[in-house]
């Protein structure tokens, strides 16, 4: 289990977007992720990758999409 000690911000809608469409992930992959995300305080990339539902490469994928947004 992964915890931060700061309160995690709910997914942002273009995120959300880009894993559905972009890794193809199904809503209720992404509901099991954000709830587990909301009750771990940890992002929601890495809990959808300690859950197996996205693999490494996805994940780092996710991360560079990331911060190509800010």
């Amino acid at each position: 289990m992964v915890i931060c000690s700061s309160p995690q911000p709910p997914p942002p809608a273009a995120l959300l977007h880009h894993l559905r469409h972009q890794l193809g992930l199904s809503d209720n992959a992404l509901q099991l992720g954000i709830r587990q995300s909301q009750l771990e305080q940890a992002p929601l990339p890495v809990v959808l990758w300690r859950f197996g539902l996205i693999s490494l490469e996805q994940f780092e994928a996710v991360l560079s999409w990331q911060d190509q947004q800010l």
